[in-house]
This record gives C-alpha cells, sequence and structure tokens, in this order.
C-alpha cells in the first residue's frame, strides 16, 4: 500500500477529492477495462474477479469493466452481466473484497445494441436506434464478424431499455457498489442514438441534437433515482472515431458541447471524459479537456493514454478533476503507490488482455514499498 499522506502537495494525482458523493484519497481512477474472464454460461463475476479488483484497491476510485445490463445487450463474449441474481451475488463477492482492502468502486452498466451480432443473441437481429449498419467488427464465439443491418428499437423496446438501466442500477446498489456510471462512450447503444449518421429516427428520440441526446437523459434520470445523482456518473467520448459511423468533425463536436450543458444540470456526481487521440486530426488532448471545461461545470474524470507527467499537469491547470488509468493498472495493481514513489511502470502482456484466467490478470507483482 502507498502512503498517500506524506507528500500531498508534490503530485496532483495523490491529492484527495470529492466527486459528488464520492470521497477519493488520491485521483488516480482505475479506468473501466473489458477483461473477459467471466467464462461461465451465467457471465457471473467469479473469486478472480474479486481478487483482481482488490488488487487494486488503492486506486482512489475502480470503475469496473462495462457490464451489460440484459440479455440483449450483450455483445461480446466472456463479458460478465448484471441482470441476474447470480451476477448481482458474484458482483457482491467483488465489492466485500474491494471494500475489505479499503477501496472503493463504481459498477459501469451498458448495452452493445447495433454493434452485436445475431451469434449473440440465438440468431436474431441485435437492435440500434435506426435499422442502419455502424458497419464495425462484432467480437462473437466464433471469432471477429462484421456487423448487420440491425432492427430499430420500438418505442415500447426503449421503455423497457430504459427499465433494464434501471434494474440493473437496483442491482448494483444491492451489490455494495459505491455508485454507478453509465457505458455511453465509443459506439455503444447510448452513442449510437447521439450519432445521426445510426438514430434516423423522427419521434421523441431522434430528429434533432436535442431529441437524440433524450434516451441518455432519460438513462440518467433512470438510475439516478435509484441512487441519486450524487454517485451517478457518464462516460462520454465525443473524439471517437470509428468505422465510417464516428467520426469526430466539428457538428459532432458541436452536439456533444450542447450534451454537456444540458447534463450540467443533472448534479452528476462526474463526467467521465475520453480525450482525442494523438492521430485524431482535431483537437490536442489539453485544448480538448479545455473545451470540455468551458461547457460542463460539474467534476471531470479525464481518460486517454495519460502519463503520471500529463495527469499531473492537467489536474495542475485544472482541466480535470481527477484522471483515469486504463492499460498501465494491468500490469501494475500498485500504480498509485508507484506514481508516490517513483517507481517503474511494469508492461502488460497484450496477449492475455482479453483472454485466459489467473495469467496476466491476477498474477502481476507489486514493487516492495509501493
Amino acid at each position: 500500500m502507498s502512503d498517500q499522506t506524506t507528500a500531498p502537495d508534490t503530485q496532483p494525482l495523490l491529492r484527495p477529492v470529492r466527486l459528488g458523493a464520492l470521497e477519493l484519497p488520491n485521483r488516480v481512477v482505475m479506468a473501466p477495462m473489458t477483461r473477459a474472464r467471466a467464462a461461465n454460461a451465467e457471465l457471473a463475476p467469479t473469486d478472480l474477479h474479486a481478487t483482481y479488483y482488490a488488487q487494486r484497491a488503492s486506486a482512489g476510485l475502480i470503475i469496473s469493466e462495462g457490464t451489460w445490463v440484459s440479455p440483449d445487450a450483450i455483445g461480446f463474449i466472456h463479458v460478465p452481466g448484471i441482470y441476474t441474481d447470480e451476477q448481482t451475488a458474484g458482483w457482491a463477492g467483488v465489492t466485500e473484497s474491494v471494500h475489505a482492502a479499503g477501496g472503493r468502486i463504481v459498477s459501469q452498466v451498458g448495452h452493445l445494441g447495433a454493434v452485436s451480432h445475431p451469434d449473440h443473441h440465438g440468431g436474431r437481429l441485435p437492435a440500434g436506434p435506426s435499422a442502419v449498419n455502424p458497419e464495425e467488427m462484432s467480437f462473437t464465439p466464433d471469432g471477429p464478424k462484421d456487423t448487420v443491418t440491425p432492427r430499430a428499437l420500438t418505442g415500447a423496446e426503449i421503455a423497457d431499455t430504459i427499465l433494464s438501466y434501471r434494474q440493473a442500477a437496483a442491482n448494483a446498489l444491492r451489490a455494495g457498489f459505491d455508485g454507478l456510471e453509465i457505458h455511453a462512450q465509443g459506439s455503444h447503444l447510448v452513442a449510437q442514438f447521439l450519432n445521426p449518421r445510426l438514430n434516423r429516427r423522427t419521434d421523441a428520440y431522434g430528429g434533432t441534437s436535442e431529441k437524440r441526446a433524450q434516451f441518455l437523459l432519460d438513462v440518467v434520470d433512470a438510475v439516478s433515482d435509484v441512487w441519486g445523482g450524487e454517485r451517478v456518473g457518464v462516460k462520454l467520448s465525443p473524439y471517437w472515431n470509428g468505422g465510417p459511423a464516428f467520426t469526430a468533425d466539428a457538428e459532432v463536436l458541436a452536439d456533444y458541447d450542447l450534451l454537456l450543458k444540458r447534463l450540467g444540470d443533472s448534479d452528476l456526481a462526474y463526467l467521465h471524459l475520453v480525450g482525442p487521440t494523438p492521430d485524431a486530426g482535431t483537437d490536442d488532448t489539453f485544448t480538448a479537456f479545455t473545451r470540455f471545461r468551458s461547457h460542463y461545470r460539474g467534476a471531470v474524470i479525464a481518460n486517454l493514454g495519460f502519463t503520471q507527467a500529463t495527469g499531473n499537469e492537467l489536474l495542475e491547470r485544472q482541466l480535470a478533476d481527477a484522471v483515469s488509468f486504463g492499460a498501465p493498472f494491468i500490469a501494475n495493481p500498485d500504480l498509485v503507490g508507484r506514481f508516490a514513489h517513483g517507481h517503474p511502470l511494469a508492461d502488460g502482456d497484450r496477449d492475455t488482455y482479453y483472454a485466459g484466467g489467473v495469467k496476466g490478470y491476477t498474477d502481476y507483482p507489486t514493487v516492495a514499498g509501493s
């Protein structure tokens, strides 16, 4: 365990922070990462998951891997859900282990929508906001396959989907999590509703930027009814580029500017915002987070490719309130301690990121004194 009290003023990453009702001893957040270790028919977390997360409990906050809100949400192999009693019990074991190790953990919940594949649904078409092929890759039990043209969700199905988020939020509360994060980044269902290329609806959930955002806002209201907004976060990726459907052009970024302003009225614990990749051809990281700050008045967790140095700089410039790290937490369960004591970071085994059991998951060592 690191001694985070030795020099709290030397590194912004090691200073405590409050995000809504979440009290963090440091600003090093473990980002949600799919690790595909739920290799059981129930798609339930196991003791292995509990060990993995507890090993990383020195993080200011752990955000769980994205979990399915319903069977219809599934779109990747061996990813756990949080829609059954068995899954909820598995997650209760995880939260108990994290809390016993002194940590804090929130549940990330989501739905893959049109980027899923019939192979995940017994041959049935996946559903999205409209019948438009996102032209992405789906990871099926038989390997990667091209996405297909989905069917459009009916109004009644949208209402049911929102209820599934609410039930997942209730299950997360029952499982002992400290809060909830809505998966709205990448090419998942919420991002599909926000996307004018994939959302061609003419009802209350499409047609204008405001209406395309309504699905997310309704999900926020549903889960906040369970948790209270002060324990709810939303993860967004305005600069996401993926396939022909997701392009971070000026129009898309302007839509996200408006969305950030609207989310500012929701009294969320935080927004978890993904910046641009270095080769995105758009804004650089600091320009992007300056833009986010100008439109969102609440707490921000920054994500994507930060190092200890750039994370500290971002916080020093007050462009975010915390920084989330993904890959560094895979091979460095004691990442906070390594930051505190200047220990070098280990590299992860990429071949085990999305497959395997203990190997490449819970077998990374810590450094003495970290």
